[in-house]
């Protein structure tokens, strides 16, 4: 994987069963088209418009973030000046997914 100097791997952790059975996770893909968008970031933003965490896409397009329980917004930015922005809510034991088609 790699790491553009942000310190978050790219395309986010691994998740086992078990970790997602007791954790609240927004996971999901960004394309264009059929192609997974493999240059950008994914942006997890609370209430208020509040910064919580962001990530380089993995090489599939891939994200996945461990959030507290609620309401989230998602931002992904890719090249081009795209911005694409999903409300997302994120429960225990709950894999939130999200494509997202740019």
């Amino acid at each position: 994987m790699a790491n553009d100097g942000c310190g978050a791997p790219a395309g986010g952790v691994t998740i086992t069963a078990d970790a997602a059975s007791k954790e609240a996770v927004i996971e999901g893909r960004v394309l264009s088209g059929d192609s997974p968008v493999t240059t950008g970031y994914a942006r997890l933003k609370g209430t208020g418009d509040e910064f919580v965490a962001e990530l380089p896409l993995g090489e599939d397009g891939g994200f996945r973030f461990f959030a507290a329980p609620g309401d989230w917004t998602l931002v992904v930015l890719a090249p081009g000046g795209v911005r694409e922005e999903r409300s997302v809510s994120a429960d225990i034991g709950q894999v939130t997914k999200v494509e997202v088609t740019v």
